[in-house]
């Protein structure tokens, strides 16, 4: 089997309470996720609310999930990106030492770097850590895109940068990915077009849905996966409206007021510059996830 992470994974959630990461809740989260049948979890990636965290609170996270997997299949690949080089390494070392499988890295946001800027800044990543790192692509969310040469380059140059979690939901740019390197493990950082990336090629899901329903991203991943194609076409259509009404404001805004909507959350409770969603969307996420049943602890 690959060292590498593949397959069904959950970019979870981090539950608040008074001001506080509630850790006794964020613990029962990720049980659940082992529970229906996940590969792996990502603590403090974008869906954790990783802005807003501030360092020991991030890596306190980390712990939590190490531990809680620890014994199970399920690995954690743990958010370590800043837009600090020296930071984002600290970070890395911090998951690694911890027992982390994997780290996942976003690309530096705000200061916009040259494509040059990314290669020197993730080579010293890369060279950090022994773990794998996957490189994550949003510039929507960075204002920096990482072009499709210095990802090959970074792969080929960098034994444990092992892919991309892509996430500019463009389909040409997964086709350009693999038609170009097909040894890369693409991994879908959307959920409305799981399905067509997986199909492409494509070796798994980091799934924002899967904290509501990772029974289903697991099962549609799985399918995928062995070739089932019809199959999982079939439960990504299903989830279609769901995906779609878990984007209505910004991510992670709606899927924390579903959780809470769903019994999973005691509170709902965001740090600011977020804030819950208005009321609309506060009806609308009820009324779309009266189509689907979603699992209890």
């Amino acid at each position: 089997m690959s060292k590498f992470i593949q397959g069904a994974i959950t970019a979870i959630i981090t539950p608040f309470k008074n001001g506080k990461i509630d850790e006794v809740q964020y613990e029962k989260l990720i049980r659940r996720q082992i529970k229906n049948g996940v590969d792996a979890v990502v603590p403090v990636g974008t869906t954790g609310e990783s802005a807003t965290l501030n360092h020991a609170e991030h890596k306190r996270c980390i712990e939590i999930a190490v531990s809680v997997c620890k014994g199970t299949n399920v690995k954690v690949m743990a958010g370590a990106g800043s837009n600090a080089t020296h930071e984002a390494v600290d970070l890395a070392k911090f998951a690694q030492f911890q027992g982390a499988d994997a780290i996942l890295s976003v690309t530096p946001y705000y200061n916009k770097p040259t494509q040059e800027g990314l290669y020197q800044h993730y080579k010293t990543i890369a060279a950090a850590v022994d773990i794998p790192v996957l490189l994550y692509n949003v510039p929507g969310r960075t204002g920096c895109d990482l072009q499709p040469n210095t990802v090959i380059r970074l792969f080929k140059d960098c034994p444990n940068i092992f892919g991309v979690k892509e996430a500019t939901g463009s389909i040409d740019r997964c086709v350009d990915l693999l038609a170009n390197e097909p040894n890369l493990y693409l991994i879908s950082g959307e959920d409305a077009i799981n399905y067509p990336i997986l199909s492409n090629g494509g070796k798994g899901v980091i799934s924002v849905t899967a904290n509501l329903l990772p029974d289903k991203i697991a099962d549609l991943t799985h399918k995928a996966l062995n070739s089932d194609y019809l199959g999982a076409k079939a439960i990504n259509d299903e989830l279609y409206a769901i995906n779609k009404a878990l984007f209505c404001e910004s991510n992670p805004i709606p899927i924390k007021a579903a959780m809470y909507i769903a019994g999973l959350l005691e509170v709902l409770e965001y740090r600011l510059p977020l804030t819950a969603p208005s009321k609309e969307n506060f009806k609308f996420i009820e009324q779309t996830m009266q189509k689907y049943t979603i699992k209890g602890f």
